[in-house]
C-alpha cells in the first residue's frame, strides 16, 4: 500500500531466469502495478503472462466486486501490459488510457480485439479525474520505449514512472541497497537515453515528489528518494559515478588474462582508487557494462582473432556503442602471437564512440608478458592515472 487509497496489486516473479531473455535476475523481477481506490477506480498497468492468474488474484481481492473505470497503460511491454485485453473483455465499462503511440501498438500485441470506443488517448499535460485523485500525464518518450507516460497523482504526490527508476529483483528480496540492480538496471535497459531521461527529470524537478513508483522495484520515499533523483541525473548526463579503473579483458589461453591482472596490480600500486578486473568470457555481460559506466577509466585486452579480436571483446564494445556510451578514458592492451589486430580493432571501435579519449601507449603482448613488456605497462598506467 503507498497510502490509504492508492494500493499495491503487483506480483513477484521467482521463477524467472532471465529478464528480456539476456539479463541475469537470480533475485526475481516484480512486475508493478497499483490501484486507486476513488469516487473512480484507476488500475494502473497490468502485469507479465507470466504471472498472470496471481495478478488477477491480486486486483479482484482489492476490488471487492466492484468494477473498475479505468486502466491506465504507461508502457506496453509486455511484461505491464499483458492483460490489457482480459481487462477490457472482464469489466465492459472499463476505459483503457494510454498514449497515442501506444494506440498504434495495441493491434501488435493483441490481434483482433475491437478497442473502438474503448480508449481514451492522452498526451502531455493532460489529467484524468478520479475524485480526490487527479492523474497529469507526463510523456516519456524513449523511456524507453516511443509509447511510454509517466503519471501524477497530485493529492499523495507520486510519480508513477514506467520503466524509470526501476530496479531487477523481486520485491521479496528487495535491500536497502537499491543502486546496485537499480545500477545494472538503467544502464542496460535505458542506457542509451540519457537526453530523454533528462528531459523527464527536468519535468519532474516542477512537480513536489514525495514518492516514485516504478514498474520494477521498491516504491521509493524520503532518502532513498533523494538519492536516487541524484544518480538518475549522474547516469543520464553519462557522467562518472564513481573514481576508479574497469579492466575488461578477453584471453584465450591465459596470457591476455595474466597481463590484465599485472595491469591491476601497477594501477593499485600506483594508488588507483578502484580497480575492478572483469573476465568477459565468463563474468555477465550486463555487470561489465553497469562497471563501464560507473567509472570513468577503463583499460580493454584482448587476444587477436581471426584478424580481429577475440568475439566476447567486440560484444562488450558493440554493447557500449548501442548503449550510447560517452566522455570516458580507454586504455588498450592487445595480445597476439604472430599477427597482432586485436588492437587495431579496439582503437576503430572505440573511436566510434562519443568523447572518449585513447590514452596512449598501446601496449602489445605477444603471447606471454615478458620482463620487457613491464615499462610500457607502467607507462600506460602512468598516463591513465595523469
Amino acid at each position: 500500500m503507498i497510502s490509504d487509497t492508492i494500493k499495491y496489486i503487483g506480483v513477484d516473479d521467482l521463477d524467472i531466469d532471465l529478464f528480456e531473455s539476456q539479463y541475469v535476475v537470480p533475485e526475481g523481477m516484480s512486475y508493478n502495478s497499483y490501484l486507486i481506490d476513488d469516487e473512480k477506480i484507476a488500475v494502473l498497468d497490468t502485469a507479465d503472462r507470466r504471472k498472470g492468474e496471481e495478478w488477477k488474484v491480486n486486483l479482484q481481492a482489492v476490488l471487492n466486486g466492484r468494477q473498475p473505470d479505468y486502466l491506465v497503460a504507461h508502457h506496453m511491454e509486455p511484461d505491464h501490459a499483458a492483460l490489457i485485453a482480459w481487462m477490457l473483455d472482464t469489466y465492459p465499462g472499463l476505459q483503457l488510457v494510454c498514449s497515442a503511440a501506444a494506440v498504434k501498438m495495441l493491434p501488435n500485441f493483441f490481434e483482433g480485439f475491437n478497442f473502438e470506443g474503448r480508449v481514451i488517448t492522452v498526451k502531455e499535460g493532460d489529467t484524468l479525474q478520479l475524485g480526490q485523485h487527479t492523474l497529469q500525464f507526463i510523456t516519456a518518450p524513449m523511456v524507453h520505449w516511443p509509447e511510454v507516460i509517466m503519471s501524477y497523482d497530485s493529492l499523495d504526490k507520486v510519480v508513477f514512472s514506467a520503466d524509470g527508476f526501476g530496479k531487477f529483483g523481486a520485491l521479496v528480496n528487495e535491500t536497502d541497497d537499491w543502486a546496485c540492480e537499480a545500477r545494472r538496471y538503467y544502464f542496460n535497459i535505458c542506457g542509451k537515453y540519457g537526453a530523454q531521461v533528462q528531459a523527464v527529470m527536468k519535468k519532474l524537478s516542477g512537480l513536489d515528489v514525495q514518492a516514485i513508483c516504478p514498474l520494477h522495484g521498491p516504491a521509493l520515499k524520503g532518502e532513498p528518494l533523494a538519492a536516487a533523483i541524484k544518480l538518475y541525473d549522474t547516469w543520464s548526463k553519462y557522467e562518472p559515478e564513481s573514481e576508479g579503473v574497469l579492466i575488461a579483458y578477453a584471453s584465450i589461453h591465459g596470457g591476455t588474462a595474466a597481463a590484465a591482472e599485472r595491469m591491476a596490480e601497477i594501477l593499485r600500486q600506483k594508488g588507483a582508487t578502484k580497480v575492478v578486473v572483469s573476465d568477459l568470457s565468463r563474468d555477465d555481460m550486463a555487470e561489465v557494462i553497469e562497471d563501464a559506466f560507473r567509472y570513468p577509466t577503463i583499460v580493454v585486452a584482448a587476444s587477436s582473432y581471426d584478424a580481429g579480436v577475440f568475439p566476447v571483446m567486440h560484444d562488450f564494445l558493440y554493447h557500449l556503442q548501442i548503449k550510447n556510451y560517452q566522455k570516458r578514458r580507454f586504455g588498450i592492451i592487445e595480445n597476439g602471437s604472430w599477427a597482432p589486430t586485436a588492437g587495431k580493432t579496439m582503437r576503430g571501435m572505440i573511436e566510434a564512440l562519443k568523447d572518449c579519449e585513447i590514452v596512449e601507449p598501446t601496449v602489445t603482448i605477444r603471447s606471454r608478458m615478458k620482463a620487457s613488456d613491464e615499462p610500457l605497462l607502467e607507462q600506460l598506467a602512468d598516463s591513465l592515472l595523469a
